[in-house]
C-alpha cells in the first residue's frame, strides 16, 4: 500500500486518491521479533469484525507494517487505528501517524471490519512485522549487508545489495526505508534496487496514459511538531531519463495525512501540480517566483479529495540542497496551515509514464533534522 498523489496530467482537473507512506527506523542489524493476537470480535451474515494486537519482542520500533494473507475470501472494508489495504488475498496494516512507536515488549492494537463470501472465516496462518515473521521469538540478523545481486537485470547495477520488483516492496538501510510503491491503475513493470538507503534507483516501464503509476521513494519519519524543529535540510543528486512523464519530488505529510507538501525538483512530460485553478496551460500558481529555502518556486494549493496539497515547483535541476523547514514555516506564516505535526518525509520519483524501459537513479541523498 502507501500511495502518493503528486503530479497530474496537464489536461487533468480531477483529483487523485492519496494515502501515505510509512517508514521504519529498525536498522538492518537490530534484534527483531514479534507475536500477534488476531481475534474475531463478531461475525454476521456476510461480514465480521476483528481486533489485532502486535507485541514487539525485538528492539524498539518507530513505525510498523504488519502483513498477512487470507485463505477464506475475506475482504477488509473498514479499519481504525491503522492504514489498512488489501491486494488480492494479502492484507497490509501500517501504523497511523500517532501509534508508530512500539517499545521492546510493548504493544500496538487496531481493528477492522470485513466481508465474507460464505460462512468460513479462517484465521490467518502467519503474520510478518516489518519483514520479520512473528513466531513469538527473537532473531538478530547479521550486521553485514544483504547478499550481492547475482543476476542483475538490465539497468540494475551488479553491486546492488537489494533488488525487488514487488508492488509494495520495502527495505531499510542506514536509517532510511526504500519503498517500490507501485500504486496507480494501469501500471507496468518496475524494479527497485539499492546499494544503500540513499543510493538507489528504479528500472521502470509504464504506459504513457493519464494518472500516476508509482512513487518509488526513500525517506524518514519525523513525528515532530513544526515549532519543535530547529532545522530540516535535505540534499539530492539524481539522474533521470530524457523523455517520459515524471517528477523528481519530495512528499511530506503532516497531521496524520491531512496535509501533503510536494517539493518538485524537476519534471518532464505531461505532468503538473494539483491546483485550485487551471487554464489552457495547466495549473495556475497561487504564488509566483517565491524565493525561500535557497530556491525560487511557483507555489500551488489544492486538494486531491482526501487531503490538502501544497506544491513548491522550481525550474528543473538534478542536484541541490533545500532548507525544507523554511518552506514549511512559510506555509505557517502565511496561514496555509498551523503548528502541524510533520510525519513522513520522503523523496523519489513520481512516474506517470515512461518512453519504454527507463532508469531513474538517486546518486546521493540526505535528510537531516533537529
Amino acid at each position: 500500500m502507501r500511495r502518493r498523489t503528486l503530479a497530474l496530467s496537464l489536461a487533468a482537473t480531477a483529483a487523485l486518491t492519496a494515502s501515505a507512506g510509512v517508514l521504519t527506523a529498525l536498522p538492518a542489524s537490530a534484534a527483531a521479533g514479534c507475536s500477534v493476537n488476531y481475534a474475531v470480535s463478531s461475525q454476521w451474515s456476510g461480514g465480521f469484525g476483528a481486533n489485532v494486537t502486535i507485541t514487539n519482542l525485538g528492539d524498539p520500533l518507530t513505525s510498523w507494517s504488519l502483513v498477512w494473507t487470507y485463505t477464506g475470501g475475506q475482504t477488509v472494508t473498514q479499519a481504525w487505528n491503522t492504514t489498512l489495504t488489501q491486494s488480492g488475498t494479502q492484507v497490509t496494516a501500517r501504523n497511523a501517524g500517532y501509534n508508530g512507536s512500539i517499545a521492546t515488549n510493548g504493544t500496538a492494537s487496531f481493528g477492522f471490519n470485513g466481508s465474507l463470501t460464505g460462512s468460513a472465516n479462517p484465521v490467518p496462518a502467519s503474520f510478518t512485522l516489518n519483514g520479520t515473521v512473528c513466531t513469538g521469538g527473537v532473531t538478530t540478523p547479521p550486521s553485514s549487508p544483504a547478499p550481492s545481486n547475482p543476476n542483475p537485470g538490465a539497468g540494475v547495477p551488479s553491486d546492488a545489495v537489494w533488488v525487488d520488483s514487488g508492488q509494495w516492496a520495502s527495505w531499510t538501510s542506514n536509517g532510511y526505508i526504500l519503498y517500490n510503491n507501485i500504486w496507480g491503475s494501469g501500471a507496468g513493470s518496475q524494479t527497485i534496487w539499492a546499494r544503500t538507503g540513499t543510493n538507489w534507483g528504479v528500472v521502470a516501464n509504464h504506459p504513457r496514459t493519464s494518472g500516476v503509476k508509482s512513487y518509488p521513494n526513500t525517506g524518514r519519519t519525523l513525528n515532530r511538531t513544526l515549532s519543535s524543529l530547529s532545522s530540516l535540510t535535505s540534499s539530492f543528486n539524481v539522474t533521470v531519463p530524457g523523455t517520459g512523464d515524471y517528477t523528481t519530488a519530495y512528499d511530506i505529510w503532516a497531521n496524520n495525512h491531512a496535509y501533503e507538501v510536494m517539493i518538485w525538483a524537476n519534471q518532464a512530460g505531461a505532468v503538473g501540480p494539483i491546483a485550485e485553478q487551471y487554464d489552457a496551460n495547466g495549473a495556475v500558481p497561487n504564488v509566483r517566483n517565491l524565493t525561500v529555502g535557497g530556491h525560487t518556486w511557483n507555489v500551488y494549493r489544492g486538494s486531491n479529495g482526501a487531503n490538502a496539497v501544497f506544491s513548491f515547483v522550481r525550474t528543473n535541476t538534478n542536484a541541490g540542497t533545500i532548507d525544507v523547514l523554511a518552506l514549511l514555516n512559510w506555509l505557517r506564516t502565511n496561514s496555509w496551515w498551523g503548528d502541524v505535526t510533520v510525519g513522513e518525509a520522503q523523496f523519489g520519483f513520481e512516474i506517470s509514464g515512461t518512453a519504454g524501459q527507463s532508469n531513474f537513479t538517486v546518486n546521493s541523498f540526505a535528510l537531516n533534522y533537529s
